[in-house]
């Protein structure tokens, strides 16, 4: 329980440090991430749980990684993190899962994720920032990559690429778990408003 509780800490000093970069009051953030006012004061006071989504869009909002608003301070020159020590950040009903490794730093960070998708279960996915690319390279199994309505197979040894600015999901496919490293490449972040 003491993790969950300095986890949480570590996201509402995150997200209201890049709030306040970016010059936003809570009711601007708000509006623009489409998350209540009080959803958000309770965040930043450390209070409540947050899902995945609601993550996505403070991120997205705010220019930043979802990992920049989970992560503590960096910890030296080289970073090594095992798949086990990170939690799933979404779990699905029939076992699939997906992990934020890591994110890189500097003005247009990179998200590292391992999913793992088992047959026929799905996450949809809402559109991200302009300028976020996301890369899926499939190392087990099969899926359907859904960009825009269109579907799109990817199996183990191909990797694909896409805007994320559109409506956009993961689908386990054929009849073994799919395995998939995917990567989110972040433009900079919003300049402060004055």
């Amino acid at each position: 329980m003491a993790e969950a509780e300095e986890a949480l800490r570590t996201l509402a000093h995150n997200v209201r440090a890049a709030r306040n970069r970016a010059g936003l009051s809570l009711d601007e953030l708000g509006r623009r991430a489409k998350v209540s006012k009080g959803a958000l004061v309770g965040l930043e006071k450390a209070q409540g749980n947050p899902n995945f989504a609601t993550l996505i869009r403070l991120a997205d909002t705010l220019g930043v990684s979802v990992s920049a608003l989970l992560e503590g301070p960096t910890e030296g020159r080289v970073r090594v993190v095992t798949t086990d020590a990170v939690m799933p950040l979404w779990t699905g009903s029939r076992g699939s899962e997906a992990r934020l490794l890591l994110t890189t730093s500097g003005p247009a960070p990179v998200e590292v994720w391992r999913w793992k998708l088992e047959p026929g279960e799905e996450y949809p996915s809402h559109p991200h920032q302009a300028g976020v690319v996301e890369t899926l390279s499939v190392t087990a199994g099969r899926m359907i990559l859904v960009v825009d309505g269109i579907e799109h197979p990817v199996e183990a040894g191909q990797t694909a690429t896409f805007d994320g600015d559109v409506p956009h999901a993961y689908r386990g496919a054929g009849t073994a778990t799919c395995h998939v490293i995917m990567t989110v490449h972040i433009p900079p972040g919003p300049t402060p408003s004055t």
